[in-house]
């Protein structure tokens, strides 16, 4: 499935680099990217948020993740 190569770079991103946006960078989504990185300054929310997300990212099933994330327009949790 197309996107679906996606998943894991984008849940350890979220993970690992969480705090930054990486992951919403990496998927299309500069916005909310941006977002976490003002979250995370502002008061360390970024940073939880991104893990929760990559988590989230780890435990749907391929097709979900991309119909949700890759295809859909669903930037947040």
């Amino acid at each position: 499935m197309e996107g679906a190569d996606k998943k894991i770079p984008a849940a350890l991103l979220g993970i690992f680099l969480g705090c930054f946006g990486a992951h919403k960078f990496y998927l299309g989504r500069p916005v909310p990217g941006l977002i976490h990185i003002v979250l995370n300054l502002a008061c360390g929310a970024g940073a939880l948020l991104g893990l929760l997300e990559g988590v989230i990212y780890l435990t749907k099933p391929d097709e979900e993740f991309v119909a949700t994330y890759v295809v859909g327009d669903k930037s947040w949790l």
